[in-house]
């Protein structure tokens, strides 16, 4: 299978490394040739790193290198059967690019999107064939996180979309289908984990500090939402917060916070930028404080906050279509290593529990920020969970 990839950056150069990986010779394409040069270095230390792991053995080295080809013109793609395009955040950049390819490739090619968070729907419409355009989102870092989103578009045919299922799977990802709304599953659902905890912090309820150990002791997060926010970059993820608000027409569940819209103006984006909600020395390393001290029913607090949110917006995604149960749950495991499915976790802290929660929320601060999924107020009314015990 030929595939070709639009973008050597790190998410491409991923892509690129996982379809080589899986026996497709593959195209990475780039307008700026030190880029691709970066690319190919950075794929040659990753491979020999692998080697010296013993993960795979310089002949598979040498298999993985001499699949991709390095290119700086769109027509190379003229034999593809799968481009996946991996740039800049931007719509109209997106179209243009794609109205390009379509001149280039045939008929039968399928052009598919990384976007995180953008309509698969309008990216489709700047082609001539608009029915061969899907989602294909993949998690960085692209070889080690398992799971792939699926978007189609309206436009979409149902061929191109089973067909994508079982090329991502065969390149051993777990496939979660979404519909095409603001965020998918993922950027969507993860929101409060953010969104929540900068909430805690304004209110004065604890400092980003006692928040993250709260969510990772309690929780079982591998990382809390301040250390994720600094590892992704206070820009990154402001930004995706604000296309998902803006998307939802201001649903005030997205609304962005003030706090980290003045780190990023600030500059304080993080690791990359040396100093972010905590400091880093000059590897990216965090300069680690005292840690603080626990107050375990402040950290209950936290925790049981963050997570009913989590769930809310998890039962809010499946009341309204956006994936299945199974999917939304992997999606959460499997794409942002979440130590539960966040609808199995609802099982477990039982649902009434959840709309409880809600409800005292939305007592206290009465913002439709804290509105009940109605999904969880029936399965309260009927006794029922979302997986059978």
């Amino acid at each position: 299978m030929n595939v070709g990839i639009i973008g050597s950056g790190t998410m491409g150069s991923g892509i690129a490394q996982v379809a080589a990986t899986a026996g497709c010779k593959v195209k990475l394409y780039d307008t700026n040739k030190s880029a691709l040069d970066k690319s190919r270095a950075a794929l040659e230390k990753i491979l020999t790193r692998l080697i010296e792991k013993g993960r795979i053995d310089t002949l598979e080295k040498e298999r993985i290198e001499g699949n991709i080809a390095y290119v700086d013109q769109l027509k190379d793609f003229a034999d593809a059967n799968l481009t996946i395009e991996a740039i800049v955040e931007n719509l109209e950049i997106k179209k243009k690019v794609f109205s390009e390819l379509e001149r280039y490739v045939s008929n039968d090619t399928i052009i598919a999107s990384n976007t995180s968070s953008l309509s698969i729907a309008s990216i489709a419409s700047s082609l001539k064939i608009p029915e061969r355009c899907i989602g294909i989102h993949f998690f960085n870092p692209a070889p080690l996180m398992k799971l792939v989103e699926v978007i189609p578009a309206i436009q979409t045919s149902e061929a191109v979309v089973n067909n994508c299922i079982q090329i991502i799977s065969d390149w051993k990802k777990t496939v979660a289908v979404a519909k095409d709304t603001p965020g998918f599953i993922v950027n969507r659902v993860a929101r409060p984990f953010y969104g929540e905890s900068l909430r805690i912090y304004e209110e004065g309820i604890a400092d980003f500090a006692t928040i993250d150990r709260s969510l990772k002791e309690l929780g079982g997060f591998r990382m809390g939402p301040f250390e994720l926010m600094d590892f992704i970059g206070n820009d990154v993820n402001y930004t995706v917060t604000e296309t998902v608000f803006t998307a939802f027409y201001f649903d005030p569940r997205y609304r962005p916070a003030f706090t980290q819209k003045r780190y990023a103006e600030a500059g304080y984006l993080g690791r990359k930028s040396g100093k972010g909600y905590y400091n880093y020395d000059e590897n990216g390393k965090p300069i680690v404080d005292a840690p603080p001290q626990v107050n375990e029913a402040l950290s209950e607090t936290i925790y049981d906050r963050v997570l009913v949110m989590l769930i809310n917006e998890a039962a809010d995604a499946l009341f309204l279509n956006i994936a299945s149960a199974e999917d939304i749950d992997n999606a959460m495991t499997k794409g942002v290593n979440y130590p539960k499915g966040l609808l199995a976790w609802a099982d477990e802290k039982g649902i009434e529990w959840c709309v409880n929660s809600l409800d005292a929320l939305y007592e206290e601060y009465h913002e439709d920020r804290y509105r009940c999924s109605p999904l969880l107020r029936r399965m309260k009314r009927e006794n029922q969970q979302f997986f059978a015990s």
